[in-house]
């Protein structure tokens, strides 16, 4: 049996170091002086549900751009908020300091509110280069100029950029932990999709930090297919451009002044259903490697939870039962140590073996939770 355990998380453990190299590999994209081409525009879509307390700040960090406001433009379409988004959308509209346009949505039922959003926007947007992230993010001030200049070097289709939890000052320790642990295993979702990008097996991305060429997004018919899935804004889309164009036209944006920074969920509820609406997109994924690759790493942290728990069972404490688990954390501690570190948290490291050791029971609890349809998000039941 423990030669069992053995192969599975000795896998695992060749996958992590595989996905360390794959993560060096990947070049820092400096910041180059950038020459923009005269009719060249970014279409900025921010799609917003009751986000008074974050869109103003958003919002400001767009005025501030290094890239010329004349180079982009910001369409923030409002899906039926019923607090003060649209009026403090429209203070900023006022002072017109920004090509910001304010865009009311029906409050009508569909399958995915986002994907509405986005295409909404896109039918009055002048960009060819689209860019969407959230109303309740925070992006640099070379945010744009960063998508700008990979976009014009590189003639990309689609551009991830990495994504990553804000900073706050918690109230309680409780608090704390929650915000550690939910960065540091965000973390490792936005350095693996990274890594598989830059593989040549493109699988995650976050719409977030999302950029893609709008004949691209035209030429493989939007999200005609899955309209009817609520989330997945980004990962479908990631799929069908790399599908027609190849994945030498995607790029991960790997530079400090190109992240994103967003809230973590401040309370079990609002975390439980934002990642079931994450795990809700594998659930769908009929691709046989997503699928294979899901149910191996269910796998392998359901047989670490076992060599965690049998010596409490068994009152003993084996070489090769430690051995087993040191094949897994180590070089997972690795891996995550490289993402935390680029995304600003170098003085995190101790925290990550707490978040390895309940790694295992998220990943089942969740793993499960998933096959139940149906999550709450912004108010709505969507499925």
């Amino acid at each position: 049996m423990l030669y069992l355990f053995g192969g599975v998380i000795g896998g695992y453990a060749v996958a992590c170091l595989w996905l360390c190299w794959q993560w060096l590999r990947i070049p820092k994209r400096p910041l180059n002086h950038l020459d923009v081409p005269p009719d060249f525009k970014i279409s900025v879509i921010i799609p917003v549900r009751n986000e008074a307390a974050h869109i103003g700040v958003l919002l400001n960090d767009l005025e501030r751009q290094t890239l010329a406001s004349k180079y982009f433009e910001v369409w923030v379409m409002d899906d039926a908020s019923t607090d003060k988004t649209a009026e403090i959308v429209n203070e900023f509209v006022q002072k017109k300091m920004l090509n910001l346009q304010l865009v009311s949505l029906v409050n009508a039922p569909v399958s995915s509110p986002k994907k509405r959003a986005i295409t909404e926007a896109l039918k009055r947007a002048s960009g060819q280069l689209i860019i969407t992230t959230d109303g309740d993010c925070r992006v640099g001030e070379r945010w744009l100029e960063m998508f700008a200049q990979t976009y014009l070097e590189t003639g990309a289709k689609l551009i991830s950029g990495p994504v990553t939890f804000l900073k706050t000052a918690p109230t309680s320790v409780v608090a704390r932990m929650g915000e550690v642990a939910q960065t540091i295993e965000f973390s490792s979702l936005i350095g693996v999709g990274a890594c598989l990008l830059e593989a040549g097996h493109p699988t995650m991305c976050n719409g977030a930090n999302l950029a893609y060429e709008r004949a691209a997004f035209e030429a493989v018919g939007g999200f005609a297919g899955v309209e009817q899935v609520a989330s997945g804004d980004d990962e479908f889309l990631l799929q069908k451009i790399s599908k027609h164009f190849g994945v030498e036209k995607l790029y991960f944006l790997k530079n400090e002044a190109a992240v994103v920074s967003t809230h973590a969920q401040d309370s079990w509820q609002g975390f439980y259903h934002q990642r079931i609406r994450w795990a809700s997109k594998w659930a769908v994924n009929k691709r046989l490697a997503t699928m294979l690759v899901a149910i191996w790493v269910f796998l392998v942290n359901l047989l670490t939870l076992i060599l965690l728990i049998a010596p409490f069972c068994e009152n003993v404490v084996s070489f090769e039962f430690c051995t087993i688990l040191m094949l897994k954390y180590v070089p997972e501690f690795l891996f995550l140590r490289l993402i935390i570190r680029f995304l600003g948290r170098k003085s995190w490291d101790l925290y990550i073996p707490i978040v390895q050791l309940f790694y295992p029971i998220y990943v089942l609890f969740f793993g499960l939770a998933a096959q139940r349809k149906g999550y709450v998000w912004k108010g709505r039941n969507l499925r």
